[in-house]
């Protein structure tokens, strides 16, 4: 069998590797096209010294180390930051030395692809096309150096997992003059932080941290509503976020009325403060209801994505969907598990109607939807001429309905995945099924979607499954297909 010969590049990392000593000596005069494959190869036979040496005299703006960082292996991490310090107590920077940004988050693999012409030096650029030029922070005036940035992805899981983030969070610390911890992706997934909290309170870990380039901001885990007041301040100060996800905020019983509009208000204030926020997703979140106008209408651009799942809103809320300027221009829209029966169905066709030039994905299931309903919004829903998905599970459809809304999505060619409800039809009674009676509706309605267009991938959803008590859904082929059946 044969093997690819190495290249020249190879060939001289592997020259230099045999004496580590001298490859110090040489950085100086390497050609910048060596430097990621000898980063690489002494990496791999962990000559740390060497590797100490690189980073003071790394030749590109941005050193993407985070792909080459894994949870079991520290050790190339403490050898970066001492590397750094080397660099930091040096009075003048070493000439060959460009270094602005030590990247530790998992974006820029492709840099390491390394063949002459290949590598990306300027991964300390924004890359995302929103990214603005605010990010880069303030241009240093004469005579003075602009401080090293430390840019990285958060996710705040169990204590045995968060020792490398302790000793980043404890060494950028020590250098706060001279260091910029920057995150863009922030993950809460649990209460528990470990040593990255101090005794102040639980979000003081952001204290370090430039909140102006925070992007992404996720919190997977419970929190209380006063908890949530907590960490409003720090949500303000992320002018550039762009996504916002909240799941499972809940109010305690035993909170007032006024508490928890006192609460409430110093969480919703901080939106206006959001200059660039494109994706809203709120999951089971309890003070939304009576609330959603307040936060839609501080927005100050339209936002790309809403999801709003699970969540119980009042006719009020309902009302300003259509009404809000950061809701016309949605590409996705998402409201599972919410109750429309407290509006009326011509709320969600007007907002439809303004949505009809950018809306790509809708989610409607289990929202209570009756054949009135789906009827009102048809004539909306069929000028969504981008919708790519549509989900229509757990809703209350009759045979006829669902003939005449496929017949409505005639001109909708973009369509990839439709997920639907099996007919009303097929049950005898509430929850009881009628598989074969499911079968012969379902193999009737793709006929009819045949006849109009080609489908790509539809099915339709039954609830609760008669074998495993869940949904199952029959496919394309009529078939009833349980998704929790053990294999």
């Amino acid at each position: 069998m044969r093997t690819t010969p190495p290249t020249l590049l190879q060939l001289a990392a592997q020259s230099l590797l045999e004496n580590p000593a001298l490859a110090v000596s040489a950085l100086e005069e390497l050609p910048c096209d060596l430097f990621p494959l000898l980063f690489l190869e002494a990496l791999n036979r962990r000559h740390m010294e060497l590797l100490k040496a690189m980073v003071q005299a790394w030749p590109f703006p941005c050193l993407p180390l985070g792909p080459l960082l894994s949870r079991q292996d520290q050790e190339p991490l403490q050898m970066a930051l001492d590397g750094l310090d080397m660099l930091l107590a040096q009075k003048d920077r070493p000439r060959r030395c460009k270094l602005q940004v030590l990247d530790l988050t998992k974006e820029h693999q492709s840099f390491w692809d390394v063949w002459p012409g290949a590598i990306d030096t300027d991964c300390s650029q924004p890359a995302p096309k929103r990214r603005r030029n605010q990010l880069m922070g303030a241009v240093p005036g004469p005579g003075e150096q602009q401080p090293l940035r430390v840019t990285v992805d958060l996710s705040l899981k169990r204590c045995d997992e968060n020792e490398p983030q302790n000793y980043l969070f404890e060494w950028a610390g020590q250098k706060k003059c001279l260091v910029q911890l920057c995150c863009r992706k922030l993950q809460i997934w649990e209460h528990c932080y470990c040593n990255v909290i101090s005794e102040l309170h639980q979000f003081s870990f952001l204290d370090p941290l430039e909140l102006m380039y925070m992007e992404e901001v996720e919190v997977n885990c419970p929190l209380s509503l006063s908890t949530l007041a907590m960490f409003a301040p720090y949500l303000g100060k992320m002018r550039n976020l762009q996504k916002l996800f909240l799941s499972h905020i809940y109010v305690p019983e035993c909170m007032s009325s006024k508490k928890r509009m006192e609460r409430a208000t110093v969480f919703i204030s901080q939106f206006s403060n959001f200059c660039h926020l494109q994706q809203l997703y709120m999951n089971r979140v309890s003070f939304l209801q009576g609330n959603l106008y307040q936060i839609l209408r501080s927005l100050k651009t339209p936002l790309e994505t809403l999801s709003i799942t699970h969540c119980r809103l009042r006719k009020s809320d309902l009302k300003c969907l259509p009404r809000c300027l950061s809701t016309r221009q949605l590409t996705h829209l998402s409201l599972k598990g919410v109750s429309l029966i407290p509006g009326r169905p011509g709320l969600l066709r007007v907002l439809l109607e303004q949505l009809a030039a950018t809306l790509e994905i809708l989610n409607l299931e289990d929202c209570g939807i009756e054949d009135s309903h789906l009827t009102a919004i048809l004539p909306a829903l069929s000028h969504c001429s981008k919708l790519t998905k549509l989900c229509l599970y757990g809703n209350y459809i009759s045979l006829a309905i669902l003939k005449n809304l496929l017949c409505h999505t005639a001109s909708l060619s973009q369509l990839c995945l439709e997920l639907y409800p099996v007919p009303l039809e097929t049950y005898e009674g509430p929850n009881d099924l009628r598989t074969q009676r499911g079968s012969l509706y379902c193999a009737e309605l793709m006929d009819t979607l045949r006849a109009i267009r080609q489908p790509k991938m539809v099915s339709f959803g039954v609830e609760p499954c008669p074998q495993c008590g869940y949904r199952c859904f029959y496919y394309m082929d009529s078939t009833l297909h349980c998704s929790r059946r053990p294999a």
